[in-house]
């Protein structure tokens, strides 16, 4: 409750109405899809939907794949996501393979 508490102060006090918000994987999924929604006000300064939110992937995965941290979130339910369907910046191209 503590981390999803000083998210939503946060997110409060943003500068200019909005607020940004990077998420790494592994347990903080499962702590923030159960407390943040609690936490934060569904309206005023606090609410996710002025929020950007970037997935912090270490892998560059599709949403669907085990490793993604998108994902993860996407179907652990209610959490640190603005309503509606996410919005994705588009992969890069990917590079070949250096030569040795």
């Amino acid at each position: 409750p503590a981390l999803a508490r000083l998210v939503a102060e946060r997110a409060a006090a943003a500068a200019g109405g909005r607020f940004s918000l990077a998420l790494s994987g592994g347990s903080l999924v499962g702590l923030l899809s159960r407390d943040l929604p609690a936490a934060v006000a569904a309206a005023g300064p606090a609410a996710p939907a002025r929020w950007l939110v970037a997935f912090c992937d270490e892998r560059l995965v599709p949403p669907e794949h085990p490793d993604s941290t998108c994902g993860a979130y996407e179907v652990s339910g209610p959490g640190p996501r603005p309503p509606g369907p996410p919005a994705r910046a588009p992969r890069p191209p990917r590079a070949p393979p250096a030569r040795s």
